[in-house]
């Protein structure tokens, strides 16, 4: 087997115990020494594959200390309307979420004038925590208009994704995005598990169906464990 091969086959080791949930966050990753003698490999073989790994981001390496396990930092477009539960999916993670809360409620002057609708209109409310392997991703704050969204409380968003619900009943026609970097309240802070000063990526969202405001919603989402990338191409 080429030295190229053997590399590979120790980074394919790390990164299936990773994946398997031998090593999480924070953990210790073997050494090279610990690595040369259970897969028979050459140290410089080792220390190739926790160097790339760790340029790649995968692992945090303090000198005197060891390797670790590094977050992990998850990427989106910023333009993209996708399912979360897809992309977590995607990824080879296990999707989970909890529904806070979900009810009718009255729409106070900020909301409404979000929405399209006049203070005190009926919406229908949900705040659902998706969770990537155990962690939570994102916190999802949404209002649905039901004169243009019908039947939006009726659903078991455990076992459905608001997104999915939403472009099956009302698929939009088009999709506005505001993103900033916010210090989140309590609330917010205790369901991502974040510190008193951590800071949060908030995309606030408004989609359209049927010419008519669908939805409004606040999306939440760890910093230190969540940035936005994408491309444009222009044509000259």
């Amino acid at each position: 087997m080429s030295t190229a091969a053997r590399y590979l086959e120790v980074k394919h080791f790390v990164l299936r115990k990773i994946a398997d949930g031998t090593l999480r966050f924070g953990a210790r990753v073997p050494s090279e020494n610990e690595l040369v003698r259970e897969l028979d490999v050459a140290r410089m073989t080792a220390n190739r594959a926790l160097r790339e790994l760790a340029e790649e981001g995968v692992l945090t390496r303090v000198a005197g200390v060891g390797t670790f396990v590094a977050e992990p930092r998850v990427h989106s477009h910023p333009l993209e309307v996708r399912n979360i539960a897809d992309e977590i999916r995607a990824r080879g993670h296990e999707y989970d979420a909890k529904v806070v809360s979900i009810s009718a409620v009255s729409a106070t002057r900020d909301v409404a004038e979000r929405c399209g609708v006049a203070v005190g209109a009926r919406l229908d409310h949900s705040l659902v925590i998706h969770f990537e392997g155990g962690v939570p991703l994102q916190v999802e704050d949404r209002y649905v208009n039901p004169t243009v969204v019908a039947g939006y409380l009726r659903n078991d968003f455990t076992k459905i994704t608001p997104h999915e619900f939403l472009m099956q009943a009302a698929p939009l026609q088009r999709a506005e995005h505001t993103v900033r970097a916010v210090i989140p309240d309590g609330r917010i802070r205790r369901m991502l598990k974040l510190e008193a000063t951590d800071a949060c990526l908030l995309i606030r969202r408004r989609t359209w169906a049927s010419e008519r405001i669908a939805t409004v919603a606040d999306l939440y989402h760890p910093g230190s464990r969540y940035e936005l990338t994408g491309s444009l191409s222009v044509q000259v």
